[in-house]
């Protein structure tokens, strides 16, 4: 499921027209990394959302700002199992 949401995550960041390329698991998301701006965050939770039926709660695009792809991935994989174990 990781690997799944991770080469979801990639796509969609090459979607929104960031550079993918030396992009690994170490990268963040924010500053010094992929460098999402707010929206672009903000962008990218809706796509996953959308993707895997989550919800981000509004005080976490902080946080999510300095996961690196690894984090957040390993994160959103975590919370879609959860949620299908769930139903």
């Amino acid at each position: 499921m990781r690997d799944e949401v991770r080469t979801f995550v990639i796509e969609q960041l090459a979607d929104m027209n960031y550079d993918v390329e030396d992009l690994d698991d170490d990268t963040t998301l924010g500053p010094s990394g992929v460098d999402l701006e707010s929206l672009a965050l903000a962008d990218l939770a809706v796509r996953v959302e959308d993707r895997y039926g989550l919800k981000f709660a509004d005080d976490e695009s902080e946080k999510l700002a300095l996961m690196t792809v690894g984090e957040f991935t390993t994160m959103v994989a975590d919370r879609a199992a959860a949620d299908g174990d769930d139903s």
